[in-house]
């Protein structure tokens, strides 16, 4: 890729993965290993603006 810049490792912050588990947020990192296998094999979804919009529209109250 040309102008790519590589980032050293040196710089960055380790992230951490928060999740809901039975009502309350926990880190990932805590989980044993079962747990943390089942919580990466999740499939996760994005909301489309436009069904947002779509559904107010059509359940939405009338303003």
């Amino acid at each position: 890729m040309a102008g790519a810049q590589v980032a050293d490792n040196a710089g960055r912050t380790r992230c951490e993965v928060w999740t809901r588990v039975m009502g309350y947020h926990r880190p990932v990192s805590h989980f044993n290993v079962g747990k943390k296998a089942e919580h990466y094999s999740r499939k996760h979804f994005e909301e489309c603006v436009a069904d947002n919009v779509s559904f107010e529209a059509r359940y939405g109250e009338a303003t």
